[in-house]
Protein backbone atom coordinates (compact mmCIF):
# COMPACT_ATOMS: atom_id res chain seq x y z
CA UNK A 1 0.00 0.00 0.00
CA UNK A 2 2.94 2.45 1.00
CA UNK A 3 4.63 2.01 -2.44
CA UNK A 4 1.20 2.52 -4.45
CA UNK A 5 0.42 5.73 -2.40
CA UNK A 6 4.10 6.72 -3.42
CA UNK A 7 3.44 5.85 -6.97
CA UNK A 8 0.40 8.18 -6.66
CA UNK A 9 2.43 11.05 -5.56
CA UNK A 10 5.06 10.07 -8.17
CA UNK A 11 1.94 10.35 -11.01
CA UNK A 12 0.56 13.24 -9.46
CA UNK A 13 4.44 15.17 -9.65
CA UNK A 14 4.13 14.50 -13.41
CA UNK A 15 1.13 15.64 -13.89
CA UNK A 16 1.55 18.58 -11.95
CA UNK A 17 5.15 19.47 -13.97
CA UNK A 18 3.39 19.06 -17.00
CA UNK A 19 0.87 21.91 -16.30
CA UNK A 20 4.09 23.90 -15.19
CA UNK A 21 5.29 23.30 -18.69
CA UNK A 22 1.94 23.81 -20.69
CA UNK A 23 1.51 27.37 -18.81
CA UNK A 24 4.85 28.53 -20.13
CA UNK A 25 3.58 27.27 -23.65
CA UNK A 26 0.13 29.34 -23.09
CA UNK A 27 2.27 32.35 -22.12
CA UNK A 28 4.32 32.02 -25.08
CA UNK A 29 1.78 31.84 -27.46
CA UNK A 30 -0.59 33.94 -26.05
CA UNK A 31 2.35 36.87 -26.09
CA UNK A 32 3.82 36.19 -29.16
CA UNK A 33 0.78 36.94 -30.90
CA UNK A 34 0.13 40.18 -29.01
CA UNK A 35 3.61 40.88 -30.10
CA UNK A 36 2.16 41.38 -33.02
CA UNK A 37 -1.33 42.52 -33.12
CA UNK A 38 0.46 45.58 -30.52
CA UNK A 39 3.64 45.93 -32.36
CA UNK A 40 5.59 45.44 -29.31
CA UNK A 41 9.06 43.68 -30.01
CA UNK A 42 10.02 44.05 -26.35
CA UNK A 43 7.31 41.63 -25.59
CA UNK A 44 8.40 39.44 -28.29
CA UNK A 45 11.97 39.02 -27.01
CA UNK A 46 10.69 37.95 -24.01
CA UNK A 47 9.63 34.68 -25.74
CA UNK A 48 12.91 33.88 -26.54
CA UNK A 49 14.07 33.19 -23.01
CA UNK A 50 10.70 31.48 -21.95
CA UNK A 51 11.82 28.93 -24.73
CA UNK A 52 14.58 27.89 -23.02
CA UNK A 53 12.65 26.94 -19.97
CA UNK A 54 10.16 25.42 -21.90
CA UNK A 55 12.85 22.63 -23.50
CA UNK A 56 14.46 22.17 -20.17
CA UNK A 57 10.78 21.20 -18.46
CA UNK A 58 9.96 18.60 -21.61
CA UNK A 59 13.58 17.05 -21.07
CA UNK A 60 12.92 16.52 -17.19
CA UNK A 61 8.99 15.28 -17.70
CA UNK A 62 10.79 12.97 -19.96
CA UNK A 63 12.89 11.49 -17.85
CA UNK A 64 10.41 11.13 -14.86
CA UNK A 65 7.86 9.25 -17.54
CA UNK A 66 11.03 6.90 -18.65
CA UNK A 67 11.62 6.26 -14.67
CA UNK A 68 8.87 5.57 -14.04
CA UNK A 69 7.79 2.90 -16.81
CA UNK A 70 11.59 1.34 -15.94
CA UNK A 71 10.41 1.01 -12.14
CA UNK A 72 7.27 1.08 -11.75
CA UNK A 73 5.89 -1.05 -14.28
CA UNK A 74 2.66 0.54 -14.52
CA UNK A 75 -0.54 -0.97 -16.08
CA UNK A 76 -3.80 0.38 -17.74
CA UNK A 77 -5.02 3.66 -17.08
CA UNK A 78 -2.02 4.29 -14.98
CA UNK A 79 0.43 3.10 -18.39
CA UNK A 80 -1.57 5.05 -20.70
CA UNK A 81 -1.31 8.23 -18.87
CA UNK A 82 2.35 7.98 -18.70
CA UNK A 83 2.25 7.41 -22.68
CA UNK A 84 0.25 9.99 -23.22
CA UNK A 85 2.71 12.29 -21.22
CA UNK A 86 5.43 11.40 -23.18
CA UNK A 87 3.69 12.32 -26.42
CA UNK A 88 1.97 16.06 -25.35
CA UNK A 89 5.23 17.25 -23.81
CA UNK A 90 6.62 16.92 -27.38
CA UNK A 91 3.74 18.69 -28.70
CA UNK A 92 4.33 21.63 -26.26
CA UNK A 93 7.48 21.81 -26.49
CA UNK A 94 6.51 21.95 -30.63
CA UNK A 95 3.92 24.75 -29.57
CA UNK A 96 6.71 26.76 -27.93
CA UNK A 97 8.97 26.51 -31.25
CA UNK A 98 5.79 27.93 -33.06
CA UNK A 99 5.51 30.74 -30.32
CA UNK A 100 9.04 31.65 -31.20
CA UNK A 101 8.61 31.53 -34.83
CA UNK A 102 6.02 34.06 -34.36
CA UNK A 103 7.78 36.31 -31.69
CA UNK A 104 10.46 36.47 -34.89
CA UNK A 105 8.02 37.55 -37.15
CA UNK A 106 6.34 39.77 -35.29
CA UNK A 107 9.90 41.65 -34.50
CA UNK A 108 10.45 41.82 -38.54
CA UNK A 109 7.13 43.37 -39.08
CA UNK A 110 7.18 45.84 -36.24
CA UNK A 111 9.72 47.34 -38.16
CA UNK A 112 7.58 48.11 -41.07
CA UNK A 113 4.24 50.08 -41.77
CA UNK A 114 1.60 47.51 -40.71
CA UNK A 115 0.44 45.97 -44.05
CA UNK A 116 -3.17 45.36 -43.47
CA UNK A 117 -5.75 45.35 -40.35
CA UNK A 118 -4.83 41.93 -38.52
CA UNK A 119 -8.31 40.94 -38.37
CA UNK A 120 -8.39 36.72 -39.31
CA UNK A 121 -4.47 36.09 -37.99
CA UNK A 122 -6.29 37.25 -34.08
CA UNK A 123 -9.26 35.49 -34.82
CA UNK A 124 -6.93 32.33 -35.80
CA UNK A 125 -5.22 32.84 -32.30
CA UNK A 126 -7.66 33.07 -30.15
CA UNK A 127 -9.43 29.84 -31.35
CA UNK A 128 -5.80 28.21 -31.10
CA UNK A 129 -5.52 29.17 -27.63
CA UNK A 130 -8.74 28.45 -26.73
CA UNK A 131 -8.10 24.78 -28.05
CA UNK A 132 -4.63 25.12 -25.84
CA UNK A 133 -6.54 26.07 -23.20
CA UNK A 134 -9.20 23.19 -23.51
CA UNK A 135 -7.17 20.52 -24.13
CA UNK A 136 -5.18 20.87 -21.00
CA UNK A 137 -8.31 21.09 -19.15
CA UNK A 138 -9.44 17.46 -20.81
CA UNK A 139 -6.11 16.41 -20.03
CA UNK A 140 -6.38 17.16 -16.04
CA UNK A 141 -10.12 16.38 -15.91
CA UNK A 142 -9.72 12.83 -17.74
CA UNK A 143 -12.97 14.70 -20.13
CA UNK A 144 -13.11 12.69 -23.32
CA UNK A 145 -15.69 14.99 -24.58
CA UNK A 146 -13.85 17.72 -23.58
CA UNK A 147 -10.95 16.60 -26.12
CA UNK A 148 -13.15 15.67 -28.93
CA UNK A 149 -14.80 19.35 -29.00
CA UNK A 150 -11.19 20.73 -29.52
CA UNK A 151 -10.57 18.03 -32.15
CA UNK A 152 -13.57 19.53 -34.00
CA UNK A 153 -12.48 23.38 -34.26
CA UNK A 154 -9.55 22.62 -35.88
CA UNK A 155 -11.20 22.81 -39.20
CA UNK A 156 -12.54 26.48 -38.21
CA UNK A 157 -8.56 27.57 -38.07
CA UNK A 158 -8.03 25.39 -41.19
CA UNK A 159 -10.94 27.49 -42.83
CA UNK A 160 -9.22 31.00 -41.53
CA UNK A 161 -5.73 30.18 -42.81
CA UNK A 162 -6.97 29.79 -46.28
CA UNK A 163 -8.91 33.25 -46.11
CA UNK A 164 -5.59 34.73 -44.96
CA UNK A 165 -3.65 33.00 -47.65
CA UNK A 166 -5.98 34.09 -50.27
CA UNK A 167 -6.22 37.82 -49.33
CA UNK A 168 -2.02 37.96 -49.27
CA UNK A 169 -1.50 36.53 -52.37
CA UNK A 170 -4.02 39.18 -53.53
CA UNK A 171 -1.68 41.78 -52.07
CA UNK A 172 1.50 40.01 -53.77
CA UNK A 173 -0.04 39.69 -56.85
CA UNK A 174 -1.31 43.87 -57.00
CA UNK A 175 1.82 45.49 -55.30
CA UNK A 176 5.17 43.22 -55.10
CA UNK A 177 6.76 45.85 -52.67
CA UNK A 178 4.18 44.01 -50.02
CA UNK A 179 5.91 40.62 -50.83
CA UNK A 180 8.51 40.04 -47.71
CA UNK A 181 6.05 41.53 -45.39
CA UNK A 182 2.48 39.37 -46.68
CA UNK A 183 5.17 36.33 -46.21
CA UNK A 184 5.97 37.21 -42.31
CA UNK A 185 2.16 37.08 -42.15
CA UNK A 186 1.81 33.74 -44.39
CA UNK A 187 4.43 32.17 -41.66
CA UNK A 188 2.78 33.72 -38.73
CA UNK A 189 -1.14 32.08 -39.82
CA UNK A 190 0.65 28.81 -40.75
CA UNK A 191 2.62 28.68 -37.32
CA UNK A 192 -1.33 28.96 -35.86
CA UNK A 193 -2.76 26.70 -37.78
CA UNK A 194 -0.04 24.23 -36.64
CA UNK A 195 -0.40 25.46 -33.04
CA UNK A 196 -4.11 24.07 -33.55
CA UNK A 197 -2.60 20.86 -34.88
CA UNK A 198 -1.19 20.05 -32.24
CA UNK A 199 -3.87 20.82 -29.62
CA UNK A 200 -5.37 18.31 -31.69
CA UNK A 201 -3.12 15.69 -31.11
CA UNK A 202 -2.87 16.17 -27.85
CA UNK A 203 -6.97 15.90 -27.75
CA UNK A 204 -6.52 12.52 -29.48
CA UNK A 205 -3.79 11.78 -26.72
CA UNK A 206 -6.99 12.43 -23.72
CA UNK A 207 -9.13 10.36 -26.01
CA UNK A 208 -6.72 7.54 -25.50
CA UNK A 209 -5.51 8.06 -22.46
CA UNK A 210 -9.31 8.17 -20.91
CA UNK A 211 -11.34 6.00 -23.37
CA UNK A 212 -8.32 3.51 -24.16
CA UNK A 213 -9.22 4.58 -27.94
CA UNK A 214 -7.09 5.30 -30.82
CA UNK A 215 -9.16 8.20 -32.70
CA UNK A 216 -6.12 9.15 -35.21
CA UNK A 217 -5.95 7.16 -38.33
CA UNK A 218 -9.92 7.53 -37.98
CA UNK A 219 -9.83 11.43 -37.77
CA UNK A 220 -7.34 10.70 -40.96
CA UNK A 221 -9.33 8.55 -43.18
CA UNK A 222 -12.20 11.23 -42.74
CA UNK A 223 -10.28 13.99 -43.64
CA UNK A 224 -8.85 11.78 -46.78
CA UNK A 225 -12.38 11.20 -47.70
CA UNK A 226 -13.37 14.92 -47.77
CA UNK A 227 -10.44 15.88 -49.91
CA UNK A 228 -11.33 13.71 -52.27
Amino acid sequence: MLTETHFQKELEELKENLLKMASLVEEAIRDSVQSLVKRDSDLAQKIFAREDGINKMEIMIDDMCLKLLALRQPMAVDLRFITSAMKIITDLERMGDLAVNIAERAISLNQEPQLKPYIDIPRMAEIAQSMVKDVLDAFVNRDSKLARSVCERDDLVDGLNEQVVRELLTYMMSDPKTIPRAVHLLIVARCLERLADHSTNIAEDVIFMVDALVIKHHADEKKEEEEK
